[in-house]
């Protein structure tokens, strides 16, 4: 993955808009929080292969990182602090990465659906 590059991505998401997607969107903090401080919550979010269509699509930076709102007929799929992209086989993945490189968010979309591998 390579760093955003948020006129890229403005423009797939742009282009994807009224297309009959599928969503991958993750967050977490897993098991490094309680790996670091046993007071930890661990918390997460996953949806896998969810049909959408949107009709609006923004990226906006925040600082370091980015985030992405994908507007649709009733309601929006939402993602913050996203660091990176990368362009395979047609999908579009984002995800955001500590300091430390690991993934604590990832929001992926494609025509096809996800499980098969991606490949080049």
């Amino acid at each position: 993955m390579k760093p955003i590059n948020h006129s890229h991505v403005q423009q797939i998401l742009t282009d994807s808009i009224g297309k009959k997607l599928y969503v991958h969107l993750e967050t977490t903090n897993g098991a490094y929080a309680s790996h670091f401080n046993n007071e930890a919550v661990n918390v997460g979010a996953y949806i896998r292969n969810a049909h959408i269509s949107f009709t609006q699509a923004k990226i906006i930076q925040d600082d370091a990182s980015f985030r992405v709102g994908l507007k649709m007929e009733f309601g929006w799929i939402y993602a913050e602090g996203l660091t990176d992209f990368e362009e395979l086989n047609g999908a579009l993945l984002l995800a955001g990465h500590d300091s430390e490189g690991r993934v604590m968010v990832a929001l992926q979309i494609s025509e096809q659906p996800f499980g098969q591998e991606l490949t080049d």
